[in-house]
């Protein structure tokens, strides 16, 4: 699946996977994430999922109190997010409709990698001082 007007800003990006999952008859939810934050671990995402089981409809994973990415968006919302537009995605429908915070401190961190400092930064974080290159 390519976003073929990445333009249009991440709803677009989310519009893009949504027409992609209708295809998908029961499923009832999708958990979205950003590629930016690759930090954000695999518990975050079982977390965010696992808040539909418990009822929720809209979730969003927080991080030190912070609402963050991955978020959850069940099947009845998929509509509205079909006339979202411009740079926000899911966090429209959580200024418009309930959503459950899902903590995941424990669970990676939302850290974006926007630039090359960002990704140079990140890197050397991991670097171990033992480690051959």
């Amino acid at each position: 699946m390519r976003n073929d007007a990445p333009e249009r800003g991440i709803a677009s990006s989310l519009q893009c996977a949504l027409r992609h999952l209708e295809a998908v008859p029961d499923l009832p939810a999708v958990v979205v994430g950003l590629a930016d934050q690759p930090l954000i671990g695999a518990e975050a995402y079982r977390r965010v999922g696992a808040s539909y089981g418990d009822g929720a409809r809209l979730a969003f994973a927080t991080y030190d109190g912070r609402r963050a990415n991955p978020v959850l968006i069940a099947r009845e919302y998929w509509a509205e997010a079909m006339t979202l537009t411009g740079d926000e995605g899911a966090r429209v429908l959580f200024r418009r409709h309930p959503a459950v915070a899902v903590p995941c401190d424990d669970a990676g961190a939302a850290t974006d990698v926007d630039t090359p400092q960002d990704l140079a930064d990140l890197e050397s974080r991991w670097r171990s001082t033992t480690a051959s290159e």
